[in-house]
C-alpha cells in the first residue's frame, strides 16, 4: 500500500455538465481535478457574477461534492482548451474561488499575496514537445518560491524519454524534510503510462486518470477504473515485481488486462504494464541492467512483442534453445541477480489450443501463410510434433529462405490461388499468420471466402479478436472446425507466467478477463 492520491481530471463546456462529471467521479476518486478552461466563457462568466455568501463566493461546481478539488485554469499553450490572456487568468485566480488546491502554471501568481485563496498550491510545468535538458532548475525554481507541490509533465515518445522526470522523485530528497515539497512527476502519452501507473508507489504525491476512456484530459491518462481495478496502483509499493510488455506501438496490447487479475489470483505482489519501446537495448540498458540502469523498478519479466521479438536477443544475457531454434524471443525472465534470459512461449501457446481442439498433429499437412515472426514459432512447433508443413508467401525469395531454414516446403499466395480448387484435397489444415483480419485497414480482409476452404479439416487464424474474423467466419460457414488468436494468446500467457513466477497462469481467469475488456 501507498499514501498516493488518485485524481480524475474532469472537463466540461457548461456548469452543469461539469457537476454532472464531478459526481460521477466521487466514487473513484481521492482528489478531482476541475478543469474551469474548458468552460465557455459565458459559463466561467456566470460563475464570477453570482451572488456571494458571508463565506465566500457561491459556486455550484465547488458546491457539488464533498471530494477535495483542484481548481486549474490553464492557457493552450499548457494543454488548455482554450487561448486565455492574461487579464482572464488574473481574473479568474482573483475571483476567490476557494478550492483546497490550486494548479498554478506561471509562477508569477505563486508569491505570498495569492496564498490566502488555497491550502495548497501546486506548481506546475508542461512541455509538450519533448524532455527540457533543465528539469532539475525548472523544479528548483518552483521549490525557491515555497510551492508545497511540484508538478513536472513532459512528452515521451519512447519509455526513456521518462526516465529524466521520474528522477525528480530522488532529486527531491536533497531538499531538507521541511522545504520538501511533494512530487508529481508525469511523462505524457503512451511511452509514459508507466509512469502514471508506478508514480504513487515510488512516493508521487497523486496520479491523474481519465473518467472514462475517451475523456483524458492529458495525453496517455489512464482511466479511473484502470488505474484502480487492472493496475492497482494504491495497493502497490516499492517491493512490487514490476513485469511489463514492450512493444511499438504498444496501446492494442490485452497482457495487461489478463496478465494482473493472475497475479491476483495467485496471491503475488506484481503489476503488469505496457512500456512503448522504440530502441530495445537502450531500453534493458537505461532501465533494466544492473550496471547500467538508472531506475530502480524492481523489473521480473517482458513480454515481448513487435518489433523486437529478435532484435531483443543481442541485448540479453541468455536465451533458451526453443528461443535460439524459433530465432525470436517473446518471454524474458529477470532473475535476482539481474541476469536476463530469453524464452519463446509462442510456440507453445499455438500448438496446444492446436492439438486440444484438432487432436495428433503428426502427418497432418498443414499452409502456413505468412512468413513473418508469427510465422517462425508456428512452423517450428508444428516441425516439432511431426507435421508436414508448406509455407506460402507473396514474397518468394522470402518464403523460399524461410522454409529452407526450418526444413518445409515453400510457395507463394500468387501459386496457390490459381489452383484454388485443390486447397482442401492438397492441405488438411490452414493457418494464417498475416495480419489480415486484423482490426485496421485490413480488418475486413481475408485470403479465402467459404467456397474456398472446402475440404479443409480444420482452419486457425492468429489474429486476436473477440468476434470472428472474416477468415474464421468463412470457415463456419464451410462448416470447417476454427479458433482463432485469443486461444493463443492465453496459452502463451499462462506458460509466461509460470517461467516468470514457477506456477501456471489461472486460464480460466485469464479467458474471462480477457473477454470482458474486449466486450468494452
Amino acid at each position: 500500500m501507498n499514501n498516493g492520491k488518485i485524481c480524475i481530471s474532469v472537463a466540461a463546456e457548461t456548469a452543469d455538465e461539469m457537476i454532472a462529471k464531478i459526481k460521477q467521479a466521487e466514487a473513484l476518486a481521492d482528489v478531482i481535478e476541475v478543469r474551469f478552461d474548458s468552460l465557455r466563457p459565458d459559463e466561467l462568466e456566470a460563475l464570477h457574477t453570482r451572488e456571494i455568501g458571508s463565506c465566500g463566493p457561491s459556486n455550484p461546481i465547488i458546491d457539488s461534492t464533498k471530494v477535495p478539488l483542484i481548481s486549474t485554469f490553464r492557457p493552450r499553450d499548457q494543454g488548455g482548451y482554450r487561448e486565455l490572456t492574461w487579464d482572464e487568468r488574473r481574473d479568474f485566480w482573483n475571483a476567490g474561488f476557494e478550492t483546497e488546491y490550486c494548479d498554478v502554471e506561471d509562477e508569477t501568481f505563486l508569491d505570498d499575496s495569492w496564498s490566502w485563496l488555497w491550502n495548497l498550491r501546486i506548481s506546475s510545468f508542461h512541455d509538450f514537445q519533448g524532455t527540457p535538458d533543465n528539469l532539475e532548475a525548472i523544479f528548483d525554481r518552483f521549490v525557491q518560491i515555497d510551492s508545497q507541490v511540484v508538478k513536472i509533465a513532459i512528452t515521451a515518445n519512447d519509455a526513456v524519454n521518462a526516465i529524466p522526470v521520474w528522477n525528480l522523485l530522488k532529486f527531491a530528497l536533497r531538499y531538507g524534510s521541511i522545504a520538501r515539497p511533494k512530487v508529481i512527476p508525469i511523462a505524457m502519452g503512451d511511452a509514459g503510462k508507466w509512469t502514471r501507473i508506478l508514480g504513487l508507489a515510488h512516493g508521487a504525491f497523486l496520479t491523474y486518470a481519465s473518467l472514462d476512456p475517451g475523456n483524458e484530459t492529458a495525453p496517455g491518462q489512464v482511466s479511473a477504473d484502470d488505474l484502480i481495478d487492472v493496475y492497482r496502483v494504491k495497493e502497490l509499493d516499492k517491493d512490487t515485481k514490476v513485469f511489463g510488455v514492450i512493444g511499438d506501438p504498444i496501446s492494442q496490447s490485452m497482457s495487461p488486462y489478463m496478465h494482473n487479475p493472475a497475479f491476483v489470483e495467485l496471491g503475488l505482489n506484481a503489476v503488469f504494464i505496457p512500456f512503448l519501446v522504440k530502441n530495445i537495448c537502450e531500453f534493458i540498458t537505461r532501465m533494466v541492467k544492473p550496471a547500467t540502469r538508472e531506475v530502480e523498478l524492481n523489473f521480473g519479466g517482458f513480454s515481448v512483442t513487435m518489433p523486437h521479438k529478435q532484435s531483443i536477443i543481442p541485448c540479453l544475457d541468455a536465451i533458451d534453445e526453443v528461443a535460439k531454434a524459433i530465432g525470436a524471443v517473446n518471454t524474458v525472465h529477470i532473475d535476482e541477480e539481474g541476469k536476463l534470459t530469453g524464452y519463446n512461449t509462442d510456440a507453445h501457446g499455438f500448438i496446444t489450443p492446436l492439438k486440444a481442439k484438432f487432436g495428433d498433429v503428426r502427418d497432418a499437412r498443414v499452409a502456413v501463410f505468412g512468413a513473418g515472426g508469427a510465422a517462425r514459432a508456428v512452423v517450428y512447433a508444428l516441425k516439432q510434433e511431426g507435421a508436414d508443413v508448406t509455407v506460402f508467401a507473396r514474397d518468394a525469395a522470402k518464403g523460399k529462405a524461410f522454409a529452407d531454414e526450418f526444413g518445409v516446403r515453400s510457395s507463394t499466395i500468387a501459386d496457390l490461388r490459381s489452383e484454388i480448387s485443390n486447397l482442401g484435397s492438397n492441405f488438411d489444415i490452414l493457418v494464417d499468420t498475416t495480419p489480415l483480419g486484423m482490426k485496421g485497414p485490413n480488418e475486413n480482409g481475408s485470403l479465402f471466402n467459404a467456397d474456398e476452404l472446402k475440404g479443409l479439416k480444420f482452419v486457425y487464424d492468429l489474429v486476436t479478436k473477440m468476434t470472428d474474423t472474416p477468415l474464421i467466419a468463412a470457415a463456419k460457414k464451410a462448416g470447417i472446425p476454427a479458433i482463432g488468436g485469443l486461444d493463443m494468446l492465453i496459452a502463451q500467457g499462462a506458460k509466461q507466467l509460470d517461467i516468470w513466477t514457477g506456477r501456471p497462469g489461472p486460464e480460466i481467469l485469464m479467458r474471462e478477463k480477457l473477454l470482458a475488456r474486449m466486450a468494452k
